[in-house]
């Protein structure tokens, strides 16, 4: 009889730390809200402990997903298992995932713990988490190069403190398969009481095998698999969830075992990601990417018309990517436009439709037809959930032969207009510095991509922008028949998010501030003084 595999989504934590993919609290939501339509059977909120904004971000999660379990990463102290269970008290179904390093080079270089220590560390973090929450999680950080029996230490040690769950994370994907699966199976025959535990696996894509390790850990008993829409995450990656899905979902020959995840699912859930962070999926990714089910080879193309089958081991809408190609033109409607963006996997609220048809409208004026990667260009424009502290009213690029290049902005904020000009070497630079002369807060590139969606060379220029204001970066991402414009927009996104986040942080150490200097008054003149 087929188990079940219990999906463990880490995109909103592990996922995140990838550089450019962060996200702010109303993103991690709708993101959440996504995770669930697509039948994640544990989401991963964040680490509380981190930052406000993770602390902030689980409580919500905690407090509108009620379906999943909602689990928050703590290291194995006492402050962040218990700052972790303040954020999650509110889930209907908590967990608190602890984890500390058990390899001698994480002992020797990182803790700078003996052996015993680490044991003794492990047995009083997982008691304590589990004296605050049913549903504790253990990892135990570099499994992948840790002594195998020292290994089977300290999984022992937590299963008896009290652990439900043990992750045994490849942490810098240098595990090959069959190591990876050798490691399960000796776990599950040489710790007592794995029996009442679920084994999982965590893997890391450094040399290319997240997705293969972690079918290979199914293999030698693993229950719960851990991993991330697009595979987003430190360095190279974790294991993309979409791949080990479908995996599951067509080698039920091979792998007896299935998941609960509603696969038409996938591909809105991948789109939504890239929309919120403004990381793209590249082309020719696994089951997600734009290249996917697309055939240029000729024999490879007569082979599909005659029968998909030959060329296409599972169909575009197994994944939830539209296949049909519905044209559309300057007299389509709103709804029409609507429920083709619902094809594609965005749910825009009414604002969003509004928004998305001016530009269509824009669009379908200059094109005769409009195609479904110019919508996806469009939906790219200004969707962010952060308010606009500047808004783009006018926007005008002049270059001359010699390079030099002046843009000319309007912005607008609290109803007044701001006008001004720059000049540059290039247009997209002399757009950037003519909106930080307005906003006051100059900002600088550290990652520029640009490329045309749509067929024809009319198509739509979508651009990506990650900036760095104060230390701190921010993403942008817009669409326009003008690369120029497009960049405009998508770093005065950037900064509009920049303003908001630097904002945020001021009021919340201001009122840190206040609130000590209060509780230094108190302390002075006790109450009754």
């Amino acid at each position: 009889m087929a188990e079940k595999i219990f999906i463990f989504d880490t995109t909103l934590r592990d996922g995140e730390q990838s550089p450019g993919c962060s996200m702010n609290l109303e993103e991690k939501l709708e993101m959440a809200r996504q995770l669930d339509r697509l039948g994640v059977d544990i989401m991963e909120g964040g680490f509380p402990i981190a930052s406000q904004g993770d602390f902030e971000a689980v409580k919500a999660i905690s407090a509108e997903i009620r379906r999943p379990v909602i689990a928050a990463l703590a290291r194995a102290s006492e402050l962040d298992i218990k700052r972790a269970w303040e954020a999650l008290k509110g889930a209907e179904r908590p967990r608190i995932h602890t984890f500390l390093a058990t390899s001698d080079i994480h002992l020797k270089y990182k803790l700078r713990k003996t052996r015993e220590e680490v044991l003794k560390q492990i047995s009083a973090s997982v008691g304590l988490a589990a004296s605050l929450c049913p549903d504790v999680e253990f990892s135990p950080e570099d499994a992948g190069r840790t002594d195998r029996s020292y290994l089977i230490e300290c999984c022992q040690a937590a299963v008896e403190a009290g652990a439900t769950v043990l992750n045994l994370p490849d942490t810098v994907g240098y595990c090959l398969e069959d190591e990876y699966e050798q490691m399960f199976a000796e776990v599950r025959s040489r710790v007592p009481g794995t029996d009442r535990v679920m084994l999982s696996t965590h893997t890391h894509d450094d040399l290319g095998l997240a997705a293969a390790n972690t079918l290979a850990g199914i293999r030698g008993g693993a229950r719960q698999v851990e991993c991330t829409i697009n595979g987003i995450g430190e360095r190279a990656g974790n294991a993309a969830l979409e791949e080990i899905v479908m995996a599951i979902y067509l080698r039920r020959d091979a792998l007896p075992v299935y998941t609960d995840i509603r696969t038409e699912e996938l591909y809105p859930s991948s789109q939504l990601l890239t929309r919120l962070t403004g990381v793209a999926v590249q082309r020719n990714k696994a089951i997600v990417g734009r290249n996917a089910f697309a055939h240029e080879a000729g024999i490879h193309q007569d082979g599909v018309l005659k029968n998909a089958v030959t060329y296409e081991i599972i169909t575009p809408q197994t994944v939830g990517m539209p296949s049909n190609h519905i044209v559309l033109g300057k007299h389509s409607g709103r709804h029409a436009l609507a429920k083709r963006f619902e094809d594609l996997g965005y749910r825009l609220t009414k604002p969003e439709i509004e928004r998305a048809y001016q530009l269509f409208c824009q669009l379908a004026d200059r094109k005769k037809q409009v195609f479904d990667e110019d919508l996806l260009g469009i939906v790219n424009e200004g969707f962010d959930h952060i308010p606009e502290t500047f808004g783009l009213k006018l926007f005008q690029s002049v270059s001359t032969s010699e390079g030099r290049s002046t843009a000319t902005v309007e912005l607008e904020k609290d109803g007044q207009v701001f006008h001004d000009s720059a000049t540059a070497e290039g247009p997209c630079d002399a757009a950037f510095r003519a909106v930080d002369r307005i906003t006051g807060a100059p900002g600088t590139i550290a990652d520029f991509s640009v490329h045309t969606v749509g067929p024809g060379t009319d198509g739509v220029a979508e651009v990506s922008i990650r900036a760095r204001f104060e230390g701190r970066e921010f993403t942008g991402k817009s669409a326009s028949h003008s690369v120029v414009e497009a960049a405009a927009r998508a770093y005065l996104q950037a900064a509009n998010k920049a303003a908001y986040e630097l904002k945020r942080i001021a009021e919340k150490r201001a009122a840190a501030a206040s609130a000590r200097a209060e509780q230094s008054v108190h302390h002075l003149y006790p109450a009754g003084y």
